[in-house]
């Protein structure tokens, strides 16, 4: 008997609307907390809102994961229709949110299968589509959540931040590190690498920071299969989809996506950010 798998995620994942209405997914907002007032992560505040309103702040707003009550009422009313759920959420080195999702879980009846994604934004949505494609297939939950596990180690990413003033606002930066940054065009890449962010480099320009991304993605291709990059822009639509001609030009039989940051995402990378991510798969 096929079991009804209900797939939970979180806000920092962005998953396009055909997915929501072709697939029984369930997204719980996380919060950005502006002059103490807090927003729904998408539901309350957009992502254009957000970079309006830092734009005219001193401070950056803050984060919050969601409370572990709004779990409990989500696994709950799953019961009811559902027989078991996975749950996909990001990097716990990155928030709680995971860690709420699995206390949640452990206090209700409900099967559920807690994922750590180890990374945020559209490669969670690439697990989900994986997940979803083995319980066409079949497969138990409690493989399928498995397999989900081994997959997330798969990710490449490489993510230019577009403003170092927010950095410097969130307190990532001192005056002197945002004064010498600001006069010699400095723009820090960071990765994600087991669920925690890294620096990968600091380089002059923003056009060397894409240039050399752009040669990872070159090395990756030479040592794995990548049919599919994914660029998340923080409010710079224009910049990505210029990426994408350069990617397109050079890399004819990839599939390139281009979608935005979410506003918990932008809270940290600021506008202007750009973040390229694809996953290494075994070349046949």
């Amino acid at each position: 008997m096929t079991q009804r798998i209900a797939w939970i995620t979180d806000s920092t994942a962005y998953i396009p609307e055909e997915l929501r209405k072709a697939a029984d997914i369930h997204i719980v907002p996380l919060d950005v907390i502006f002059d103490d007032v807090a927003y729904q992560d998408g539901v309350d505040l957009s992502s254009e809102k957000l970079y309006e309103k830092i734009e005219h702040s001193k401070t950056v707003p803050k984060t919050s994961q969601p409370a572990i009550g709004k779990f409990i009422e989500l696994y709950e009313q799953l019961a009811e229709a559902y027989d078991c759920a996975i749950a996909v959420h990001l990097s716990s080195k990155l928030s709680g949110t995971y860690q709420t999702s699995k206390a949640a879980a452990a206090q209700c009846e409900f099967p559920v299968e807690v994922v750590d994604s180890q990374i945020v934004s559209y490669p969670i949505t690439t697990l989900l589509g994986k997940g979803l494609a083995l319980a066409e297939q079949g497969m138990d939950y409690r493989d399928i959540a498995e397999t989900l596990r081994r997959e997330a180690s798969k990710n490449e990413n490489y993510i230019v931040i577009g403003k170092l003033s927010q950095l410097h606002k969130g307190g990532r930066l001192s005056n002197a590190q945002l004064i010498l940054g600001t006069l010699l065009q400095i723009r820090p890449i960071f990765c994600i690498k087991n669920g925690a962010v890294e620096l990968f480099e600091k380089v002059r320009t923003e056009n060397k920071a894409y240039r050399r991304i752009m040669e990872q993605l070159d090395r990756a291709r030479s040592m794995h299969r990548v049919s599919q990059v994914e660029i998340l822009h923080g409010n710079v639509i224009e910049k990505a989809l210029a990426l994408k001609e350069q990617i397109k030009s050079k890399h004819q039989d990839v599939e390139v996506l281009v979608y935005p940051l979410s506003p918990v995402l932008g809270v940290h990378g600021g506008q202007g950010t750009i973040a390229l991510t694809w996953t290494n798969e075994p070349q046949s």
